[in-house]
């Protein structure tokens, strides 16, 4: 199985309509750690995230997926890039987000996810280890792009 992963910049993703982006991936921050999510029925974990609801905007997916896989009762959404995955030949579109989240509440009971876990990085043991990783990556490398910018404009 071969896969490639792109992302795509603010001028390619304009071109991508919102009912082409089939998930949302939110690595998500609290307390300075990161926030993974483990399903009922796996023994590995994941950065939340889920697929789109037909006629859903893909932000209210990011919202919603984190919410019912993390528990967050407080946070703050930040898209960071449109991605896509070409498995096979077969393309698919995402979303990826950020969030800092301030406050965690229950999980809900009645959803697929058993428990999440607090890590400085990623787990060892992926659900996805060939896209994942990657999608992790970027989110860190633009929060660490956004720290460089704010440090220079600090010092003008």
């Amino acid at each position: 199985m071969s896969i490639i992963i792109n992302f795509h910049n603010s001028d390619d993703a304009i071109h991508i309509a919102n009912d082409q982006l089939k998930f949302a991936v939110i690595a998500a921050r609290y307390r300075g750690q990161w926030i993974f999510c483990r399903h009922k029925l796996r023994d590995t974990y994941e950065i939340p995230g889920g697929h789109r609801e037909p006629g859903e905007d893909i932000n209210d997916t990011a919202r919603r997926e984190l919410q019912e896989e993390t528990g967050a009762a407080d946070f703050a959404l930040a898209p960071v890039c449109v991605y896509s995955v070409t498995r096979d030949g077969v393309k698919t579109y995402g979303k990826l987000f950020f969030a800092e989240v301030n406050a965690l509440g229950e999980l809900p009971k009645e959803m697929e996810i058993k428990e999440i876990i607090v890590a400085d990085n990623l787990p060892e043991k992926l659900t996805y280890p060939a896209i994942q990783p990657y999608l992790f990556e970027r989110v860190r490398e633009g929060l660490a792009d956004r720290a460089d910018r704010a440090e220079r404009a600090d010092r003008s």
